[in-house]
């Protein structure tokens, strides 16, 4: 190639470069500017008290900020009264928290349970899961979101809007999660030790954060800021790892396989009874106190609505 030619390839190569990291910077600010700076979410519903049976409000989903709402499902059975128990239902993969609703109305009016379904509304949620099951700790960029915007403080913000609402003098909840929401729940607890969750049940999740501080969140918590300490209130924490016997087909839902996860077991079965077994070890090795416990539904598999029915029997107990 004589001189001339190259300089002139070369001179087309860079035009090429440059014009790529130009568009690698317009789609990256677009892509912020969507995410984090352009409000999302339904019209925010004036604030009242929740009517009998199915109900649902709009609320902004951060208490100094109104860039995010979020639509929340709720039934309250016509006897429930200030001091009688309040669910909160976390829905999977799909972010159908009516349909979760739709699955606790019976239970609803049997056990005399408020029942509160927050919806974490995504159009992109098969890209950005970070938003809701792993808490929103990070920006889908990788940089780190202050506590006031964890997903986690979302459901403490709603609960204070509830009592707010409502003059409810409750000062714990109870929350269940199946799946994806299982995930959010096991994190929440871990994460938020401090919240006012009495007892957190994590149903079929497919990925845990395991007390290891050589792993990184979600799958450890070496990147997270006093991870230690978070794991031994976490423990002192009621939370119940609600798995199904018949939950070992990985093909169900979204199932995340990356090498990382696979450690963790081969289906959500394994990946429960691995997370209980590990946690339980590294709480016994240091001898701290160690509130957690694991059940096996048996003939259920990756079935919200029965995984729902047999957390009743958790939510009953004191």
């Amino acid at each position: 190639m004589s001189l001339p030619s190259l300089n002139k390839t070369l001179r087309t190569l860079k035009k090429t470069l440059l014009y790529g990291l130009a568009l690698l910077i317009l789609i990256s600010l677009s892509g912020y500017i969507y995410l984090y700076v352009i409000p999302k979410g339904p019209p925010v519903s004036t604030p009242k008290a929740l009517n009998n049976g199915e109900d649902s409000f709009v609320m902004y989903a951060h208490k100094d900020s109104k860039k995010k709402s979020i639509k929340v499902w709720t039934y309250k059975p016509k006897n429930w009264r200030d001091q009688d128990k309040i669910v909160f239902v976390m829905h999977g993969g799909g972010r159908n928290a009516e349909d979760y609703l739709a699955a606790w109305t019976d239970m609803a009016e049997k056990n005399n349970l408020l029942v509160i379904a927050p919806e974490f509304e995504n159009r992109f949620s098969t890209y950005t899961t970070n938003d809701y099951q792993d808490g929103n700790l990070f920006t889908f960029f990788g940089t780190k979101n202050g506590e006031e915007k964890w997903a986690f403080t979302v459901i403490e913000n709603i609960f204070d809007h509830i009592k707010t609402t409502n003059a409810i003098s409750n000062s714990t909840y109870d929350i269940f999660g199946h799946s994806a929401g299982g995930q959010f729940v096991h994190r929440m607890v871990i994460l938020m030790p401090d919240s006012r969750i009495h007892t957190a049940i994590a149903a079929n999740a497919g990925l845990y954060t395991f007390p290891n501080s050589n792993l990184k969140y979600p799958y450890g918590i070496k990147n997270l800021e006093d991870g230690e300490e978070l794991i031994r209130k976490a423990f002192e924490k009621k939370l119940i790892i609600l798995t199904g016997e018949l939950d070992s087909d990985p093909k169900l839902g979204t199932f995340t396989r990356t090498d990382l996860a696979m450690n963790q077991g081969g289906n959500r079965l394994e990946r429960g009874a691995n997370f209980y077994s590990a946690s339980e070890k590294y709480a016994s090795a240091i001898n701290l106190d160690f509130n957690w416990k694991i059940d096996t539904v048996p003939n259920v598999g990756h079935d919200y609505k029965k995984m729902s029915e047999s957390s009743i029997a958790w939510l009953s107990k004191p």
